[in-house]
């Protein structure tokens, strides 16, 4: 009998085991997150083997993770462009970068009509607070206001 009950339990085991997606890595993705090093290389796939497709020297760049390998991620860029990069040189720290076109008005609070603090152009990057209707605390190098969140890259679900 204990031979039985082990075998069904290997059974039971093997059967579960292929109930779960291949990928089982890929829970909680997608999700944001920012470049944490001064220098992060960007691969076409998933090893230190894999060429390198583009070299970042932005810290805090946002990016959005879509696949989880290992301790590779597959992330894309503000631009569209998807690779490979370590998860060493991640932060779940939240970032935007202002996009669109025009200058952006930054305000002393989150509406319209608040006080003009500076204007930033499109591609400044900063660390992103917390965003309430259509607005969004946004630090750019220790400069902080209020940014509208339709201008910013890495707001909202990713």
């Amino acid at each position: 009998m204990p031979a039985l009950r082990s075998r069904l339990a290997l059974a039971l085991a093997l059967s579960m085991a292929a109930a779960f997606p291949a990928h089982a890595d890929d829970q909680g993705v997608p999700y944001w997150a920012s470049i944490d090093a001064d220098v992060a290389n960007m691969r076409v796939g998933p090893g230190d083997s894999y060429r390198i497709s583009w070299i970042y020297r932005r810290p805090h760049l946002p990016v959005k993770v879509l696949r989880k390998e290992g301790p590779w991620r597959l992330i894309e860029d503000p631009d569209g462009e998807r690779g490979w990069m370590r998860d060493l040189l991640l932060s779940r720290q939240r970032a935007a970068m202002i996009k669109g076109k025009g200058d952006v008005d930054m305000r002393a609070e989150p509406k319209s009509g608040s006080h003009l603090q500076w204007k930033v152009e499109p591609g400044v990057v900063g660390l992103l607070g917390d965003c309430d209707a259509g607005w969004c605390q946004f630090d750019a190098d220790g400069h902080k206001a209020f940014a509208p969140e339709d201008r910013l890259w890495g707001t909202g679900n990713p």
